[in-house]
Formats: structure tokens, C-alpha cells, sequence
């Protein structure tokens, strides 16, 4: 793993947050663990093709997971969808390079969420994708409240 290219990558806050009007948005992650990463996708037309414009994310997790989305939302910039869909977490980790055994799920998350990305924008509609994606990560993995019930006897 090249360090100095974790620590480019922590330090770039250039393509983290929500990407207002996208295209595309992918959440992946476990509420149990706490890690989530969320992807938006922005297109634009480029010699008759349709591109990636534009990607930004948000995480919850460690600092690889963190720095894995910075630099894979670079790489996706100017591939079409089926380029972006042959891109595995390996691929996706860039000039990180190959992660340790206890830190691949981290390229995984930031795949996995790629994928959500670009599966669900054929099947949703935009209506449904701007609404689904108004939540926050953190909103994402909280539990569903609890209803407290107290009876009380006199």
C-alpha cells in the first residue's frame, strides 16, 4: 500500500459530499459495523456517448475506506457505464495499490456502492432516486427508532 498516496487521497475534500441533481446514487455498508459508503454519479454527453461528468461520496468507516472512494470517484471520470461496471475494488484503489488482508472489505464497500450506483439507475425513476437519496449516510445506518411504551398502574 503506497502511504503517501492514502495520505493525498485523505487530504483531497474535493469530491466528497452529495451531488446535488445526480444522475446515479449507490449506498452500500453495514449498519452493524458502522461502515457505509455512499457514491453519486453525474453524466454528461461526450462524442455521442454518455460519461461520467462527475462523482462525489461520503463514508462512514476507517481512512482507507475513506481514501478508496477519493480516489475512485477520480478514476470514474470520462468512462462510460459499462467501463465503470468492469471496474473491480482492485482497480478501483488506484495509486493506493494492493490493500492489506484486514482492509480489502474497504475497496469492496467503495465497489459495492459503484455497482449499487450504476444497477439502480435503470431501474429507478428520478423522482424516486432524488427522494431516496434525501437522506443521510448517517440517517442510513441509525436503527429504526423504537417505540417506548409505559403503562402505568395506579
Amino acid at each position: 500500500m503506497n502511504e503517501a498516496a492514502l495520505q493525498e487521497a485523505l487530504t483531497d475534500t474535493s469530491n466528497v459530499g452529495e451531488l446535488e441533481n445526480a444522475d446515479a446514487v449507490g449506498t452500500v455498508g453495514s449498519a452493524d459495523c458502522g461502515d457505509m459508503v455512499r457514491m453519486w454519479l453525474k453524466y454528461k454527453e461526450k462524442d455521442g456517448q454518455k460519461v461520467i461528468d462527475r462523482a462525489t461520496f461520503q463514508s462512514f468507516g476507517c481512512q482507507t475506506a475513506i481514501a478508496v472512494a477519493s480516489v475512485a470517484v477520480k478514476l470514474l471520470q470520462g468512462k462510460t457505464r459499462d467501463e465503470a461496471l468492469k471496474l473491480d475494488a482492485t482497480q478501483l484503489t488506484g495509486e493506493i495499490g494492493a490493500l492489506p488482508p484486514m482492509k480489502i472489505h474497504c475497496g469492496q464497500m467503495v465497489e459495492g456502492a459503484l455497482k449499487a450506483a450504476l444497477e439502480g439507475e435503470k431501474s429507478v425513476a428520478p423522482a424516486a432516486q432524488a427522494h431516496s437519496s434525501s437522506a443521510t449516510l448517517h440517517d442510513s445506518i441509525l436503527p429504526p427508532p423504537r417505540k417506548l411504551k409505559i403503562n402505568l398502574q395506579s
